[in-house]
């Protein structure tokens, strides 16, 4: 019998989501109140090319991005302590061999 684990799999996934959303969210969070596009430092006039409109639509994509991703993690967690630690299956034999 092998032991194939399921939890471990959904917190696994959890993780990258949480890990992900994380950086995307405080990404978001500082182009929207600190940071603006690198196109304004070689432009003669500030916001020029890129509309201060444009960077905080972008900037509103990137938070609404990285909660979606935090909330894809904490529906993962949740989730996974529904399923049980891991299941058992026959090993079947390959009939090639």
């Amino acid at each position: 019998m092998a032991k194939i684990k399921i939890r471990g799999l959904l917190h696994i996934s959890g993780r990258i989501f949480l890990v992900w959303g994380l950086i995307v969210a405080s990404k978001g969070l500082w182009d929207a109140f600190i940071g603006e596009p690198e196109a304004n430092y070689f432009s003669p006039h500030p916001w020029e090319f890129i509309t201060r409109q444009q960077w905080l639509t972008w900037a509103g994509f990137e938070i609404a991005f990285g909660a979606a991703c935090l909330t894809a993690c904490v529906l993962l967690f949740h989730y996974a302590q529904r399923l049980p630690e891991y299941i058992e299956r026959p090993i079947e034999q390959n009939s090639l061999l």
